[in-house]
């Protein structure tokens, strides 16, 4: 750490939302590594002593709690992370659960801000605030609209807790946001929806599709959110890596086959599948499957100034490379992964 990054961070204070979470613990190891001299982790949870950092403050708040305005006045806090989502939901939850935690404690943190005066705030939106739809652009902007599908629980909050940030904008100036709206997370230890159809011995696919994915290795995800922290850049921001890899490409990099089928008997499948308890994914996870949000990062590099270190092909390669080391490959057995 620079001299001058170390004055960048002199007087700030943080709190960061959803601490101990998988975002949430790298988030908090970077600030601290930057030397933010006031750095408050809360989390629904209280954090193990053996996941804590040293020298930060850690608190058990639930983002929908109204007191969550007093621990900002009690610390002085001036810009919060606010990154308490539900990305998979647990056995038992229930959707009206999900709308509680996502979309009304995201309404209270941002109450919680102005009611304080907090300057800054990040929060970390998702591509599926656009929704997975027939007719979304090749490469989404952050000008296009955003139309999160009713049906998938996550993107339909996203896009209602977008919805209200917009009105913030408009009715509370004086909270800076920056809105990052990320890709599909890979890391060395990243475990997701995404990541466990790649486990498969085929890749399912749907059939006229391409499905291209885009990708954001969970360093660069840490490292745009320190960097908007940094220099306090508002604006709505697509955080992914420089190209994408459709469904076939990924395939013939993990040297796997390709299952294509027509949507309808996949729909029917899927279907069949739920009732009978054999399939965590409904005949609703057609679309997500076939029309994946592709995000262009201009903005991103241009306008918040921040380039991933690595492309989606080099994330893919990286996620890859890190499963093999760790002794349980998501590449076949005796096919090479080309770059």
């Amino acid at each position: 750490m620079t001299t001058s990054a170390s004055s960048v961070w002199k007087t700030r204070r943080i709190l960061v939302t959803g601490a101990d979470g998988f975002l949430g613990r790298g988030v908090v190891a970077a600030l601290a590594r930057e030397g933010v001299p006031a750095l408050v982790a809360a989390d629904v949870r209280e954090v193990p002593a053996e996941r804590r950092v040293p020298g930060v403050i850690y608190g058990v708040l639930d983002v929908r709690d109204p007191a969550l305005a007093q621990t900002l006045a009690t610390h002085a806090i001036d810009s919060v992370v606010h990154l308490a989502s539900i990305v998979t939901p647990g056995k038992g939850s229930s959707r009206e659960f999900e709308y509680s935690v996502d979309v009304l404690g995201s309404r209270n943190v941002l109450h919680a801000c102005v009611a304080q005066g907090v300057a800054h705030v990040v929060v970390s939106s998702s591509g599926a605030a656009y929704g997975y739809h027939a007719d979304n652009p090749a490469w989404l902007r952050e000008t296009d609209a955003l139309r999160g599908n009713d049906m998938f629980a996550y993107a339909h909050h996203k896009r209602l807790v977008e919805e209200m940030l917009a009105q913030y904008r408009v009715d509370h100036p004086a909270l800076a946001q920056t809105v990052l709206r990320i890709g599909t997370i890979l890391g060395e230890r990243v475990d997701n929806q995404i990541t466990a159809l790649f486990d498969k011995p085929r890749l399912l696919a749907i059939r006229g599709s391409e499905s291209p994915f885009v990708f954001i290795w969970d360093e660069d995800v840490t490292g745009a959110i320190v960097h908007a922290l940094r220099t306090r850049t508002a604006g709505c921001f697509n955080l992914a890596g420089d190209g994408a890899l459709p469904l076939r490409e990924i395939a013939r990099r993990l040297g796997k086959p390709v299952l294509a089928l027509p949507a309808g008997l996949l729909r029917a499948a899927l279907a069949v599948g739920s009732t009978l308890g054999i399939s965590r994914y409904g005949p609703e996870q057609l679309d997500f499957l076939r029309y994946r949000p592709v995000l262009l990062n201009t903005a991103l590099k241009e306008v918040l100034g921040y380039a991933p270190g690595k492309t989606s092909a080099e994330a893919f390669e990286a996620f890859v490379a890190a499963r093999a080391r760790q002794g349980r490959p998501v590449a076949a057995v005796g096919r090479a992964v080309s770059a």
